[in-house]
């Protein structure tokens, strides 16, 4: 139950309380199994204890079977996710789930987010046949896979982003919540939350850690353009994690009258669960277009992975579908081996932060480790829950490209196909370097081409010799 102070038949807005950034302080909830429970830490990302024995590593084929349908009712996937939040957050995140779940079921709700997906977003996103990518990776016999982009990057604002962040606002004025706060590594959730507050009339902050601020200027004049203030976050590595520590620390104090439209499919429940099922739309177009174009389903997907989102967009529709093969792609950074890469599930431990169990970067103590990349939005110590449960159980394979490979794809895409893709995205494409001499003659393999590389130019004139 929330705190009665936070019942306040006058609440105001205030800064954001000064309680440790570390969220040591985060109370564990009482539906929590005692057995999943981790001890109190003073430390940024805690471990469960070597005496708890965790079952749930590798689950029953029964359980796996049913992967599309986690997660259970106390919001984890396995072992992972959950809320680990301060009191004070509990009664917002149990009224967030409770309107989710009645909206979900509104056919009224459905007919507008329906409407303003294909109206003002740009909805559907076309699935491209890129035919010079294709031809690139012919092996000498001419045979090879046919590669396809699911065109993300064409939706209003650039990128996935804007689909969590449309249905989420609505949400939010359904709950009576008139301004919205969010966090945003390379500006894209920024740009579309900052977009949808102008679109429904809603106050907007982003936090932004003021690294990303320099690296991602174009996209910080959009988000003030649109009428967001934008707050620089100075405190940590000055990246994603520590914006995303200040939005929580901000939402903690002005529950009442906030809402925290959170980026990712990271966090407490029911935000994991919440924003794959507003990307879902990406993996449900696929399916659809992927029948009207050749007859069947995809071989392969394949999708960068920070957070997550875009990727559980794409691959929550196929899931239960074992025979489509389910690729994610981490940021390598410098090299796994140099300490200077944001490879979380490649190179992570169990941990909690941000209100979730899942795999962090972390040292011996527990401290999170700073990550690396040249993407922003892969730039995340983290990953969201779903995702670990999806590499534990095998269901899903997780690589790492570093920051010169998706550099090279970046450039290959622009040449060969005209598109311009983000610097996220191009660590998916650049893995195809990989992929595709393994893959049989006529493999079906969709790319999510998740956001566009404008905002990236000047990240890649300072690298690229042209």
């Amino acid at each position: 139950m929330a705190s009665s102070a936070l019942r306040s038949p006058n609440p105001t807005l205030s800064k954001p309380s000064a309680f440790s950034s570390s969220f040591s302080s985060f109370l564990l909830p009482r539906t929590i199994p005692a057995e999943l429970r981790l001890p109190r830490r003073c430390a940024t990302a805690m471990r469960p204890p070597v005496s708890v024995a965790y079952t749930l590593t590798r689950e029953p084929a029964a359980v796996e079977a049913a992967a599309a349908a986690r997660p259970d009712s106390f919001g984890r996937f396995g072992k992972f996710g959950g809320k680990y939040v301060p009191e004070t957050l509990m009664h917002a995140l149990a009224e967030l789930e409770e309107a989710f779940r009645s909206l979900s079921k509104d056919a009224e709700f459905q007919k507008e987010l329906d409407g303003i997906l294909r109206d003002y977003v740009g909805r559907e996103s076309p699935l491209y046949f890129a035919e010079r990518l294709t031809e690139h990776y012919k092996r000498a016999n001419g045979e090879g896979p046919q590669i396809y982009l699911k065109r993300e990057d064409l939706n209003h604002t650039g990128a996935h982003k804007i689909n969590n962040a449309v249905a989420q606002a609505l949400l939010a004025k359904r709950l009576g919540k008139k301004r919205i706060i969010a966090e945003t590594g390379a500006g894209q959730h920024g740009v579309a939350t900052a977009t949808v507050c102008a679109r429904f009339g809603l106050q907007c902050v982003i936090y932004m850690g003021a690294q990303d601020m320099e690296r991602q200027a174009l996209n910080v004049f959009r988000m003030r353009l649109l009428g967001a203030e934008v707050r620089a976050v100075h405190s940590g590595t000055a990246t994603l994690k520590d914006a995303t520590s200040e939005a929580i620390r901000d939402w903690v104090t002005n529950v009442e009258s906030t809402h925290y439209i959170l980026g990712s499919v990271a966090g407490p429940h029911p935000y994991p669960m919440m924003v794959r099922e507003f990307h879902a739309v990406i993996g449900k177009e696929t399916r659809k277009q992927a029948m009207e174009k050749w007859g069947g389903k995809p071989d392969v997907l394949v999708a960068c992975v920070g957070g997550g989102s875009n990727a559980i967009g794409l691959f929550h529709e196929f899931v239960d579908d074992k025979d489509v093969r389910l690729i994610g792609v981490e940021a390598a950074g410098f090299g796994l081996d140099s300490g200077k890469h944001a490879a979380t599930l490649t190179k992570g431990e169990v941990g909690v932060l941000h209100g979730a169990m899942s795999y962090l970067l972390q040292d011996e103590d527990g401290q999170i480790v700073e990550p690396h990349s040249i993407s922003a939005g892969l730039d995340y110590p983290g990953v969201g829950p779903e995702h670990s449960y999806l590499k534990d159980i095998g269901r899903a394979e997780y690589y790492s490209i570093t920051d010169h490979e998706a550099l090279e794809a970046f450039k290959r895409l622009s040449r060969l196909e005209g598109i311009i893709p983000a610097l996220e995205t191009s660590h998916a494409l650049a893995y195809l370097e990989v992929l595709c001499p393994t893959l049989p003659n006529g493999t079906k393999v969709v790319l999510n081409c998740s956001g566009r590389g404008d905002k990236d130019v000047q990240t890649a004139i300072k690298h690229l010799q042209l």
